[in-house]
């Protein structure tokens, strides 16, 4: 029998590819876009299949919606959350009835309609910045923002339905995703908007950060794989390319990739709090290997290559605001 798969946060940047991928695949998809009373549907609008997949409208912070989009459901992706964390410092009690309270509200759901299997989405950002690296999966966790914070308690309350329903979920822990449909609020976005748009100066914030960098279509992959393997229940397992890279090395790759001169410039609004900022990520990925060979298929240079050529295209370049800084 065909699997029944639902997404949660499928109108978002990694559920928009992530729906495209399951339906490669030859899965029947139901895929959540956050309720707006203009049926609009987010990056679900953009994506090749949308006449191939059920979209449902609504809000996981509402329990017995949760119950209804859940039923007859075999598989859960749930990657519904609030991520961005500049906003969370000026909202973070939103990020919590979202993060946490819905996550809750999903497990309960998914038990309460016998859900095979839930895939509970997390962050990198939970490490904080690097006590050791690569970072594996018994690495300590550091809130260094109201978002982190919400989503180690997101991470709590899901594996809570492991240890006691003996719920088959894993969290999967992506490292940082980019590529085409992401969100100009994160930095290689910011990056290829401005040049795309024409501006002689980039403005970011501190440029010293590494980060483990992961195409989106990797990032897919690893999901799905881990969705197949049932030794992975219960179990945190990192999803990232075991490659370490600085914002400021990223910058300037993309500017030889766009063939572009441009200057940076600092600029203080992007700057974190000193105790907030995230200064190091970098991830050991074994377990994930172990687990299920997952591989990353693309190089840096390779994913942000498509990643230009996609923002490239004024058609998608229109719907950023590139002069504007998003929180």
């Amino acid at each position: 029998m065909q699997q029944k798969i639902l997404v949660t946060g499928a109108d978002g940047f990694i559920g928009s590819h992530l729906v495209e991928a399951l339906v490669r695949k030859g899965y029947s998809v139901r895929a959540l876009s956050l309720y707006n009373s203009f049926n609009y549907w987010g990056w679900l609008e953009d994506v090749d299949c949308l006449d191939q997949i059920e979209v449902v409208n609504g809000d996981i912070r509402d329990p017995h919606f949760c119950r209804v989009i859940t039923k007859d459901i075999d598989v859960v992706y749930h990657l519904a959350a609030l991520i961005a964390i500049p906003y969370s410092y000026v909202a973070p009690a939103s990020y919590v009835d979202t993060n946490v309270n819905g996550t809750l509200n999903m497990c309960q759901a998914a038990l309460d309609n016998n859900v095979s299997r839930f895939l509970h989405t997390s962050t990198s950002e939970v490490y904080g910045t690097a006590q050791y690296v690569p970072i594996d999966e018994d690495h300590p966790l550091q809130p260094q923002s109201p978002y982190s914070a919400s989503k180690i308690g997101s991470d709590a309350m899901a594996m809570s339905y492991y240890n006691a329903f003996d719920f088959p979920l894993t969290i999967v822990r992506p490292f940082n995703t980019y590529g085409p449909r992401q969100s100009a609020r994160a930095v290689i976005p910011t990056i290829i908007t401005q040049i795309a748009d024409g501006a002689k100066e980039i403005k970011l914030g501190d440029v010293t950060p590494t980060r483990d960098f992961n195409y989106v279509e990797d990032t897919c992959r690893g999901f799905m794989a881990l969705a197949d393997c049932e030794k992975s229940a219960g179990q945190t397992v990192n999803i990232g390319s075991n490659f370490e890279i600085s914002v400021g090395d990223t910058l300037d790759m993309i500017k030889d990739i766009m063939g572009s001169d441009v200057e940076f410039i600092k600029d203080d609004v992007r700057i974190r709090p000193e105790k907030s900022e995230v200064f190091r990520l970098w991830c050991d990925n074994t377990k994930i290997k172990k687990l299920t060979k997952f591989e990353p298929q693309f190089s840096i240079r390779d994913g942000l290559k498509l990643t230009v050529e996609w923002f490239q295209d004024s058609e998608n370049l229109t719907k950023y605001k590139t002069g504007i800084y998003n929180v």
